[in-house]
């Protein structure tokens, strides 16, 4: 079954890059731009990303301090997510992201899963740039302007 996988080296500690993933205030300046609630060990909370009009309901399933996290996402056809976060010296934390789970045929579920890695790339190296150097690059909302569209 096709699944996506990402990952990348942040130069935080990873109890900063941890938080960083699981308060509103923080993941909105790389990701999404708004959360109904910061994530937690049983959570549901809606992700909302408004410059394209859409939503997604997060079910916490897993949730470990500073290591890791797994949940469900989608309101249709949820799949599933794991976070892990490791710390490989100090002040530098390792995030690796896996989704899997896609429902659908066998061709949407690989194009599933190449749209989710271009993404967690795309959030990766956001929470980097956010997390190391305090910038905000949009590269989420810029990843489909509205003068090209996407359906």
């Amino acid at each position: 079954m096709p699944e996506a996988n990402t990952a990348m080296l942040i130069r935080r500690p990873v109890s900063d890059v941890f938080q960083a993933f699981v308060d509103p205030a923080q993941i909105t300046k790389f990701w999404f731009t708004d959360a109904t609630g910061p994530l937690a060990p049983g959570a549901r909370v809606t992700w909302t990303w408004a410059m394209y009009g859409v939503s997604s309901v997060v079910v916490v399933r897993e949730f470990v301090e500073n290591e890791r996290i797994a949940f469900s996402w989608g309101d249709d056809d949820p799949s599933s997510v794991e976070w892990t976060f490791q710390e490989l010296e100090p002040g530098q934390t390792f995030v690796e992201i896996r989704n899997f789970g896609f429902g659908g045929t066998s061709d949407e579920q690989v194009a599933a899963a190449l749209d989710s890695t271009g993404g967690y790339a795309l959030v990766l190296a956001g929470a980097k740039a956010w997390l190391e150097h305090g910038l905000q690059l949009n590269l989420v909302g810029d990843r489909f302007p509205p003068a090209v569209g996407h359906d």
